[in-house]
């Protein structure tokens, strides 16, 4: 992986951050745009795409006021994405107030491979942890977005975004 953090963890301790792999016959560079420019297409509408390293945009769940903010910390064309979260407001019915921030200094990291007849998307979101108050719901969320809308959209050119 070419993640240049890495995740730093005591002796025997496993990793138990929310991690998924998908396959796809679309291109490295589709796969790229869809981490930058075109979550619109499979996640959520942010308020501006994201182009170069110290970019910073706002992905928000409407109706409710719920969002999270992420900052570009690594870009390589074709080959990873890395954001950090620095502001978090996750509103969910039935959770506590603490959840509210808990994104807020996790990290999102998508690490594209290419292979000669599938390539591969490797998603880590570092931070994101059972011990987390939001962790089944969050984690449903990324199976249902990642796992499922976004391999619809880079299979098939249309994704399920939130649309509020």
């Amino acid at each position: 992986m070419l993640y240049k953090y890495p995740l730093i963890m005591a002796k025997g301790m496993e990793c138990t951050n929310y991690r998924c792999d998908i396959t796809t016959k679309a291109s490295v560079e589709s796969i790229y745009r869809a981490l930058t420019t075109e979550f619109d297409r499979w996640w959520t509408a942010p308020d501006k795409p994201i182009k170069r390293v110290g970019d910073v945009a706002r992905f928000g769940f409407p109706p409710m006021e719920s969002y999270w903010t992420f900052k570009a910390i690594e870009l390589v064309p074709n080959k990873l994405v890395v954001l950090s979260c620095i502001d978090a407001y996750h509103l969910h019915e039935g959770m506590p107030d603490k959840s509210k921030t808990e994104w807020l200094d996790t990290q999102i990291v998508w690490s594209i491979e290419s292979g000669e007849q599938l390539n591969s998307l490797h998603f880590e979101h570092r931070g994101l942890a059972p011990d987390l108050l939001c962790y089944e719901v969050c984690s449903a969320g990324w199976d249902f977005f990642y796992r499922q809308s976004l391999q619809e959209y880079l299979d098939t050119g249309v994704g399920r975004p939130h649309v509020g």
